[in-house]
């Protein structure tokens, strides 16, 4: 055996112990990031990515990864870390997609496509046909812009901000996850806010007309219209929601932390 093979199965206990170490945070956010941590994505084609991403990762990371430690506690904690760093770093990601699955519920129910007393057979009182595309349609955009390179990104820099092996700064952490949390539901109320504006209209008009005329079965008459509508409404404006949702999400992307 030479000198060298000595020196390689040396190595090998630090080298396993980095490679832990940095799967267990890509593998986690891997579960979670847009286009990649869907239900329908199959769990090989993930665990695929992450390993790939890790073998492309490690020989940078490797320098900044602490010696193994005696204890295995201590390794262990270590691992828990990494775990938790990409799971915040895979929900942050994912809260945009969220957002536009959130706006597909608030215009199913501004366009009467949802009742809380009729939940739909298929989808779960909790889900709506417009919301399920809404879903189908977020990773699908995600994934044909190139839009997933950023979270890609700022996961490969967040090894600058967060060692690998140390603990979230929990101020720090909290406050963008709170700020990412407001920006997902304002960004859900902006894509709703054309349907909202024009049920606040459609139901001002609804109690007018049954004032003029109280004899008209006026759920019979409003229902039809609404729906009826609210779908032209969607078709007219799809359009100009998926860019305004592709825009803030490249903002918000953009501000992910490690870019």
């Amino acid at each position: 055996m030479t000198a060298a093979d000595e020196t390689l199965i040396a190595a090998l206990p630090s080298w396993a112990f980095a490679f832990v170490l940095v799967m267990s945070r890509i593998g986690a956010a891997m579960m979670l990031l847009p286009g990649f941590g869907e239900a329908d994505v199959p769990r090989m084609l993930r665990l695929g990515l992450a390993l790939t991403i890790t073998v492309l990762l490690l020989p940078a990371i490797a320098p900044d990864v602490p010696p193994v430690p005696e204890a295995g506690a201590q390794a262990a904690f270590m691992v828990v870390a990494e775990i938790v760093t990409g799971l915040w770093l895979g929900w942050l990601s994912r809260l945009f997609l969220l957002a536009f699955a959130i706006g597909g519920q608030l215009i199913a129910y501004m366009l009467g496509l949802a009742n809380v007393l009729q939940p739909d057979p298929v989808l779960g009182s909790a889900a709506t046909p417009v919301s399920r595309l809404f879903a189908l349609a977020a990773p699908l955009a995600v994934l044909a812009s190139g839009l997933y390179g950023l979270p890609l990104a700022a996961l490969a820099g967040s090894y600058h901000l967060i060692p690998p092996g140390t603990m979230l700064p929990a101020a720090d952490s909290a406050e963008t996850a709170v700020r990412a949390v407001a920006a997902a539901f304002t960004l859900a109320l902006r894509i709703a806010s054309p349907f909202l504006l024009v049920a606040i209209v459609w139901n001002v008009a609804m109690g007018l007309l049954m004032r003029l005329v109280p004899r008209l079965q006026i759920y019979f008459v409003a229902m039809p219209g609404q729906i009826i509508g609210g779908i032209l409404l969607l078709a007219i404006l799809s359009g100009t929601l998926l860019s305004a949702w592709d825009t803030a999400v490249r903002s918000g992307f953009a501000a992910l932390p490690g870019l």
